[in-house]
């Protein structure tokens, strides 16, 4: 698939991760103010606005309130060992997991979608968000990437519910290793109001690619955590 043939919002994103790359802007540059770019690009302020937060969802870029769009500063990095589903964290802690699927739709991955799930540029991706639930309080808010000729035969209740059960049992495949990264930041307006928080709290993001046991990327995940109902142990 030519890189025309992808949305207009996609464009954009690939284009100010490369500019990023290439050094246009450095760690801790302020971008151009959103209507700025949107007229550089040529497309509405809302088209613009996707891209950006796509951006900000990788944690490529940084939303601060009040103040602007700023390239994500690196983080310091910790292994947390184990691939485990919420589901299954939830109940070891004596909690009931739930979810509540917010959106889902097959469709073009973004140039890190691609990259994280190895995918080619022809291929599609089913891309879900959901709030997740411990005893009916909400916990995270996740964006899911997954392969769609991975999961292409199952049924939305199996994908959304349980997709781990469904890859393990229904495939038959063994789940390995995962590569996970976790950042401080403050949420916005939109998580807000799915997590029942005040905008400007803490809150505690999560980026997580799941393996399978021979190697091949299954999900990527960009989840937010609300900081104070959730902890991360990390093991080395």
């Amino acid at each position: 698939m030519s890189k025309k043939n992808l949305p207009v919002y996609i464009q954009i994103h690939d284009q100010i991760r490369e500019e990023i790359e290439k050094g246009k802007w450095e760690v801790g540059d302020r971008l151009p103010s959103e209507r700025e770019l949107a007229i550089e690009f040529g497309v509405s302020r809302m088209t613009l606005r996707q891209a950006v937060q796509a951006l900000a969802d990788e944690g490529i870029l940084e939303r601060k309130i009040g103040s602007g769009t700023y390239v994500a500063r690196e983080k310091v990095q910790e292994t947390m060992t184990g691939t485990t589903s919420f589901s299954d964290i939830m109940k070891a802690q004596g909690k009931i997991p739930s979810s509540k699927t917010v959106s889902y739709f097959v469709t073009t991955p973004t140039s890190s979608e691609m990259e994280k799930l190895a995918l080619d540029s022809n291929q599609q991706i089913i891309r879900m968000e959901r709030i997740r639930y411990a005893d009916d309080l909400p916990i995270c808010f996740e964006v899911t990437s997954i392969p769609y000729d991975l999961v292409k035969t199952y049924q939305k209740k199996e994908i959304t519910q349980s997709l781990y059960q469904t890859l393990t049992k229904s495939a038959r495949h063994d789940i390995g290793k995962s590569v996970q990264q976790v950042t401080a930041m403050v949420s916005s307006e939109r998580i807000s109001e799915y997590l029942d928080i005040k905008k400007g709290d803490a809150i505690l993001r999560l980026k997580q690619v799941s393996y399978f046991k021979d190697g091949k990327p299954f999900e990527y995940v960009r989840s937010q955590y609300v900081g104070n109902r959730f902890e991360f142990i990390l093991e080395k």
